[in-house]
């Protein structure tokens, strides 16, 4: 369940994974495997070779990509997704969530 996010955002991510492009989104998040974390960054992307290739190029294991049609992505936690949001210039994600 995702929250802290308006449904125009959600559409937004879906639209970008639906077409083909790398989309990130963050959102408040609870699972009792990780109670560490608040937020998760979900990485999308309908082009699953695309998907891939950037976990790669992250460090990533794309054996963890969620293939859950006909969003699939990643899913980053932790100093990884902190990381990563400061790769790619989302700051407004670290700053909105509080994630540092």
């Amino acid at each position: 369940m995702a929250f802290g996010i308006s449904k125009q955002e959600l559409q937004q991510w879906k639209q970008k994974v639906a077409k083909g492009d790398i989309a990130f989104l963050t959102h408040y998040w609870y699972d009792k495997r990780f109670p560490q974390f608040h937020t998760v960054t979900k990485v999308g992307c309908s082009d699953i070779q695309r998907l891939k290739d950037w976990c790669i190029s992250n460090g990533l294991n794309p054996q963890y990509i969620h293939h859950r049609q006909p969003y699939p992505h990643f899913d980053l936690i932790g100093p990884k997704q902190t990381e990563l949001l400061q790769k790619y210039k989302l700051e407004d994600h670290i700053t909105r969530f509080g994630l540092s």
